[in-house]
């Protein structure tokens, strides 16, 4: 059966110009609105729209993302149904996806991470206030901006509402959500993880975007996964790039990556602000060559993280 096109189509206020994107659960397109211009609207598939609980987890990440109201926070519009059709609508992010911008240049400057850092921590304190953990924390749901050294959160389509009664849970118990090289240890068991479980992740992304290179070095899913139930993470200075760092970046980095979420930082936003005071303390490197992507234009890099994002399969 041929995949469903809704190119052309009006869905609520927004008039859909190009299927971008299609996953196992939603299809992306680019769309335009009267006033907001270019977005981005993901509508839930077709066969998924008879699906219940399919239906209440899209409705619920369009729910949390609206609650983060964030600069740093790819801005929710608008979601609902029309006409038979669940649609989330959303800003249409400048730049790249962190991991693209991050594998192109390879480690980057101290200073530059502790100021993404910086950012995505407040934006995930906001959330966090909300009563909100994110637990998909990765570069690449994070657009990053070169040009105004800007990054933004995109993603809210596992994180949960710490106030919601557990018999709600929409992923089986004893499956753990989040990516495998960034989650934390406490979230393998598949238990509801707190807001420590995002410092733990975010500090991962630290130390990747320093050293370009992960915490733990298995050679499997299989493998990464018993280095975090039995195994510390790899300190900084056994990195190639580790001597180039200071002791107090390393200190700060490796806290947070404590396997017991009461040994890291009380907060999120007590981490990016340790971090960013320990970057200056390592001598700044010359900021890597790269063009910039602006993903204003159809093809740019927001549309790539699109495609790569909001099509796929979610757990939650």
């Amino acid at each position: 059966m041929p995949a469903e096109n809704l190119a052309g189509r009006a869905i609520a206020s927004y008039r859909l110009l190009e299927r971008i994107g299609e996953g196992g659960t939603a299809t992306v397109y680019r769309a335009e609105h009267a006033e907001r211009g270019i977005c981005a609207v993901k509508i839930l598939r077709e066969r998924m729209r008879s699906d219940k609980v399919a239906v209440k987890r899209f409705l619920r990440e369009a729910d949390y993302g609206s609650r983060v109201a964030h600069e740093n926070v790819v801005r929710t519009y608008d979601y609902g149904e029309a006409d038979g059709l669940y649609y989330l609508a959303l800003e249409w992010a400048g730049g790249e996806p962190l991991a693209q911008y991050a594998e192109r240049s390879g480690p980057l400057d101290p200073r530059l991470v502790g100021h993404i850092i910086a950012q995505l921590a407040g934006a995930l304190s906001v959330a966090h206030e909300a009563g909100i953990v994110h637990r998909d924390l990765k570069p690449e749901n994070i657009m990053f901006d070169p040009v105004t050294r800007t990054a933004k959160l995109l993603d809210f389509g596992i994180a949960r509402d710490q106030q919601e009664d557990p018999a709600e849970r929409l992923t089986r118990t004893g499956f753990f959500v989040g990516s495998l090289n960034y989650v934390a240890p406490e979230a393998l068991s598949g238990a509801l993880v707190g807001e420590a479980a995002d410092t733990y992740s975010l500090a991962t992304i630290a130390y990747y975007l320093l050293t370009g290179e992960h915490p733990y070095g298995g050679r499997s899913p299989r493998e990464i996964f018993q280095q975090l139930l039995t195994q510390p993470p790899r300190p900084l200075r056994e990195t190639p790039v580790g001597s180039r760092l200071s002791p107090a970046v390393e200190a700060t980095i490796m806290r947070a990556l404590s396997r017991e979420p009461a040994d890291r930082h009380a907060t999120i936003r007590a981490f990016a602000d340790d971090l960013q005071r320990a970057a200056l303390q390592t001598a700044p490197t010359t900021p890597p060559a790269g063009p910039a992507d602006s993903g204003g234009a159809p093809g740019g890099g927001f549309l790539g993280s699109l495609k790569s994002l909001f099509g796929r399969k979610r757990e939650g």
